[in-house]
């Protein structure tokens, strides 16, 4: 890992750190908490899209694993909520090798098409099975976790758990793109053919991809579980699946950082616009909730089209050519 990426995770880890003292708010610390949990997802959907170049339209089934393998042991069965997140984290990458196998090995939107089906069968088997699930009302009174018997019940001690997780995860994650798995996973994005030509064994590389990705969804599923203490299968239907592939897409699919800043964006900014709604109507102008609609999907347009390659390279790409003007207007003055 470069030392970019060291001072990266250092300045993030500090901005983690000072943010809840600047906010002081428990309800807006809570809304961090659940960008947190997009931020995992997001963090192994870009290794799957970003690097080895395959999109996946069911990932909010990885998270339903996590959660629903949380809430069944520990609910019904009385397990440890660190046992049942491990179970989780199994399951989960028993499906991604049940989906990842056969479809991975082929070349195209294999995998997009596979995990589409595979994430409508798992909403609608927690929609469906009642007796097992809970169904549409879903399952209660799941427990807070708790480390060496010291619970983690309230929103700024979860924000500090679940971010000290996700700087964990985004630390695994950087380490992978700078391995030899990384270089291999690059290769096979830019020329599938090229890098199996080169050695790679491409199928085996996206698999193992596809997996790691699944586990870091399946490990945000149960922390949101044992998070909000209910669950029910709305949140881990498709549409979520596209949030999240549209934050990847947002804050760059090429750099786990933008995964970073897409997840955290997206799930802010609901809540901006939110707060605009009620200052707008203070001064009283009328303002309908259709307006956050109109205003969301019009950032997300302008993000895709005038920063197509996502809001991290586009801004770096902006501090480049800053620091060349720069540049230039010091030695044309010398």
């Amino acid at each position: 890992m470069g030392t970019k990426d060291y001072l990266g995770i250092i300045w993030f880890s500090i901005i983690l750190v000072v943010t809840p003292f600047i906010i002081g708010n428990d309800y807006y610390i809570g809304i961090l908490v659940f960008a947190a949990f997009n931020c995992l997802s997001c963090i192994g959907l870009s290794l799957l899209m970003g690097y080895a170049g395959q999109i996946s339209l069911g990932h909010a089934a990885f998270l339903g694993i996590g959660a629903y393998s949380s809430a069944l042991l520990t609910v019904k069965m009385g397990w440890s909520p660190w046992l049942a997140i491990v179970l989780g984290i199994i399951l989960a990458v028993i499906m991604a090798l049940v989906i990842g196998i056969p479809s991975l090995r082929l070349k195209g939107h294999y995998l997009a098409m596979a995990t589409l089906g595979f994430g409508s069968i798992i909403h609608i088997v927690t929609v469906a099975a009642v007796d097992f699930t809970g169904g549409p009302a879903g399952i209660s009174q799941i427990p807070t976790l708790n480390i060496f018997g010291f619970p983690i019940n309230s929103d700024v001690k979860y924000y500090a758990f679940i971010w000290i997780i996700v700087v964990i995860g985004l630390f695994f994650a950087l380490n992978i793109i700078h391995s030899r798995s990384g270089r291999a996973l690059r290769a096979i994005h830019g020329s599938e053919d090229a890098a199996g030509s080169s050695g790679i064994h491409t199928s085996r590389y996206k698999i193992r991809i596809f997996v790691i990705s699944a586990i870091y969804s399946s490990i945000a599923g149960s922390f949101y579980a044992h998070y909000v203490n209910y669950i029910d299968p709305g949140p881990f239907g498709i549409m979520h699946s596209v949030l999240l592939v549209t934050m990847v897409a947002v804050g760059g699919m090429h750099k786990v950082w933008g995964a970073v800043i897409g997840s955290i964006l997206l799930s802010v900014l609901p809540e901006i616009l939110s707060t605009i709604s009620e200052v707008v109507e203070g001064y009283g102008i009328e303002y309908k909730p259709d307006y956050d609609t109109l205003i969301y999907g019009s950032i997300l347009l302008a993000i895709m089209l005038f920063l197509p390659g996502g809001i991290f390279q586009g801004v770096g790409d902006g501090f480049k050519r800053l620091k060349k003007l720069f540049t230039r207007k010091t030695s044309s003055a010398v």
